[in-house]
């Protein structure tokens, strides 16, 4: 029976980060029509960036199960279907390598199966880099989301560019838009600037960034100025951060109305009365709440920091203008492409996602196979490496050798992952710097 007409839906989530758990979490909650109730399987891909306890509290969605699993793990649970019932639908909230892996892993394991899950997967917030590899290592699930109606029109052409099905490709908008809209301002009027980890990567940028902010604390002694900082020392996000801004900090001598602040963007932004950012998605949900907005231009207009993105949109703005005063007016045109229904429309963007799953559960005779665009025929030099890093060989079986392909990891090998998994970060966040920054001298 399919899951709309009993009411309830099971979803499983495989994600590789904080950031893609939030949204493959929010983006399953939301795939039911208003009376579904949702099971939700969590299943967190062992790595560097796997979430620590705090960031995923910081999410704020419950799971009714939340594990952490190898790739080979991961698919064995697949083939048993969780607690012995089958999955409605299936989230991949990985990277593009990572979604592909799975496709193949199991599209091998259902190849005999019409009964299966709807395979449904996408982008976590702006794509505005490696449009055309990461669509191709999506293509294969039956529903590829897009965030915008301007990525459904950049996705489609991409898989019609390469002959490609693109019927897979579905509108919806961000899954964590929401909250009250801005009535008025604070008391003390509060400017939040939202970090990145890898935007922009030089100390001399992300120095200048924390210098401009903390310059504009002392400018207007009568706010309050926070830096909103995606992970404490230690945690790793989707990108790895090598610089955090809070070493930075430790040089500079703030202001006492500048602070550092964790926590969930969304209860942040609730006190916030200009948002500033290089090109954070966290943009999209301040103009969403109708938020002012800025997108910095001080350190040039460019894609390697993303920025570009925001072409068109209004927020564009230099320090020296935020300084003066200058609030960003944002064009209603850009902002509708962009999935952010301000003017209420957001309780319908995923009406056409919930539609095809609701059709593909009850399609006769079950699903078809799935089929990625890349195989060992369409790409033999690319997709092989790609499968490799999660230990799967070019048919998506696993390779001789691989973790925990064929039984669960005991005690002792679960003590000895999460030492290795710590001494990986110290690694990243620590040694190499240090090695890099020996290298320049």
């Amino acid at each position: 029976m399919p899951a709309s007409a009993k009411n309830s839906l099971r979803v499983a989530v495989l994600a590789d980060s904080d950031t893609r758990w939030k949204w493959g979490a929010l983006t399953a909650s939301r795939l039911g029509p208003g009376d579904t109730e949702i099971h939700l399987d969590g299943y967190l891909l062992r790595g560097r960036a796997t979430p620590t306890a705090r960031q995923l509290r910081e999410v704020g969605v419950d799971a009714d199960s939340l594990r952490e699993v190898t790739a080979g793990e991961f698919l064995r649970a697949m083939e048993g279907a969780g607690d012995g019932k089958p999955y409605d639908v299936l989230v991949l909230a990985l990277v593009g390598g990572g979604v592909q892996a799975m496709l193949h892993g199991l599209g091998r394991l259902w190849r005999d199966r019409a009964e299966r899950p709807v395979v449904v997967t996408g982008y976590v917030g702006v794509v505005y880099e490696k449009l055309a590899d990461g669509l191709l290592l999506r293509h294969g699930a039956d529903l590829v989301l897009a965030n915008s109606r301007q990525d459904a029109e950049r996705f489609r052409a991409v898989y019609e560019g390469v002959g490609a099905d693109a019927s897979a490709v579905t509108e919806v908008a961000l899954p964590f838009l929401g909250g009250a809209a801005r009535t008025g301002e604070h008391d003390p009027y509060t400017v939040v600037f939202a970090a990145q980890p890898s935007v922009p990567d030089s100390r001399k940028d992300r120095a200048y960034l924390l210098e401009r902010l903390i310059r504009h604390a002392r400018l207007h002694p009568e706010r309050e100025v926070l830096l909103k900082l995606r992970s404490r020392p230690g945690e790793h996000t989707t990108h790895i951060e090598e610089l955090p801004y809070q070493k930075l900090v430790q040089r500079a001598d703030p202001p006492p109305n500048f602070r550092l602040v964790y926590g969930h963007m969304g209860e942040v932004l609730d006190r916030t009365d200009l948002l500033v950012t290089v090109s954070s998605t966290a943009a999209l949900e301040s103009l969403h709440r109708r938020i002012p907005t800025a997108v910095l231009t001080d350190l040039g207009v460019r894609e390697a920091l993303g920025n570009h993105h925001f072409v068109g949109s209004g927020c564009l703005v230099s320090w020296d203008r935020l300084d003066a005063g200058h609030r960003p007016e944002p064009d209603p045109e850009w902002v509708a492409r962009q999935g952010v229904a301000a003017d209420g429309g957001y309780d319908t963007a995923f009406d056409e996602a919930r539609t095809r799953i609701s059709a593909l559960l009850a399609r006769p005779g079950g699903l078809p196979p799935l089929a990625p665009y890349y195989t060992p025929v369409t790409a033999p030099g690319y997709l092989p490496g790609i499968l490799a890093r999660h230990h799967l060989a070019p048919d998506g079986s696993p390779l001789p050798g691989a973790p925990a392909a064929d039984r669960d990891p005991g005690p002792v090998r679960q003590i000895v992952r999460r030492a290795a998994r710590g001494a990986y970060r110290h690694g990243v966040q620590r040694v190499a710097p240090v090695i890099r920054r020996m290298g320049e001298l």
